[in-house]
């Protein structure tokens, strides 16, 4: 009995941990991705043409200030000089200069080099996935609460409140408040800025729309499958913290189907013809003239932290059912 008390403040504990670094690492930066060519020197961007990924988008990722800002104007509006009609998003970049002091926004400028050869914007990736990913954290987040908790009617009523709460939220969020039209159309104007075919930008934002709908629904039928499969079966609570624990893994999958699908849809508006390629998930890569440069940030390592918090406590969790005293 003594033993068993222990283990379950363990597995809270854990548990905790990892809940805490469930709710930090939504906000923190998970990965970064870094390009680098002899027209940004050193000087003027210290970490090269930077940006951070986060689970709800992408973020400017520069760190260039004082003399170095001034001298990455100077670039920036030289760059600018050479633009023409084919390349009006690259006035996007106008935005970076008299920053001053404030530093660069090398989001702009990413998009900049990306048009060159014939990539999509960056906020046009993970339409769904990014607006939606607040509602997953929450669906996260009651399965390990629920998780946490050892008497069996408790767990339930953890977990059925949770998940209603999460649905509550979702729906009042994406359809009442129209976060989820918004959202559309703030993908469409992205992409239109871009790519000057309104009636297919319009398919794309019709498809962004239907298949948030179509996740929202599946989420909610996923969480009243949980909560039966809890319910009914005893082992089945251990997909309370299996689930969490593989969001490392999510992360990856995600981002490496997004980075394949930027560079197999390349558009001929490029000024550089460039093979379809499958840009560096991790690591070193080329393309062009540019070297790219992919790694986790230390959102990234929140998110192992978690593996192993959920997967620690799954494990005291399998031994207690093995041994009859979980209930």
């Amino acid at each position: 009995m003594q033993d068993q008390k222990k283990q379950n403040a363990f597995v809270g504990g854990l548990t905790l941990i990892a809940l805490i670094a469930l709710v930090v690492s939504y906000f923190a930066p998970i990965w970064w991705v870094s390009l680098t060519a002899p027209n940004y020197p050193k000087d003027a961007f210290p970490d090269g043409i930077r940006i951070h990924f986060h689970f709800d988008g992408v973020y400017n990722g520069c760190k260039a200030a004082g003399a170095g800002t001034r001298m990455a104007n100077e670039i920036i509006q030289k760059d600018l000089s050479h633009d023409d009609e084919r390349y009006n998003p690259i006035t996007d970049a106008k935005k970076n200069v008299d920053k001053g002091a404030e530093g660069l926004d090398c989001v702009h400028e990413m998009n900049t080099i990306n048009h060159y050869v014939g990539m999509f914007p960056i906020a046009t990736g993970a339409p769904v996935e990014k607006p939606l990913a607040k509602f997953f954290f929450g669906f996260f987040a009651a399965m390990m609460a629920a998780f946490a908790v050892t008497r069996k009617k408790l767990r339930l009523v953890v977990l059925s409140a949770g998940f209603a709460a999460v649905t509550a939220w979702m729906l009042v969020d994406q359809y009442l408040l129209g976060h989820l039209e918004s959202h559309v159309q703030a993908y469409m104007q992205e992409a239109g800025a871009f790519f000057k075919e309104p009636d297919k930008i319009k398919v794309w934002g019709d498809n962004v729309r239907s298949v948030s709908n179509v996740v929202i629904i599946g989420l909610i039928v996923v969480m009243a499958v949980v909560a039966a499969g809890v319910a009914k079966l005893k082992p089945f609570q251990l997909v309370l913290a299996l689930v969490p624990a593989l969001l490392p893994v999510f992360f990856v999958i995600t981002y490496s189907g997004w980075l394949w699908f930027f560079g197999h849809n390349l558009h001929p508006w490029g000024a550089f013809t460039v093979k379809p390629f499958m840009p560096t998930v991790f690591g070193e890569g080329k393309v062009a003239q540019f070297s790219t440069y992919s790694y986790p940030y230390w959102g990234y390592g929140l998110l192992v932290l978690i593996f192993v918090c959920m997967m620690l406590a799954l494990l005291i969790r399998r031994k207690q059912l093995r041994q009859g005293t979980a209930e």
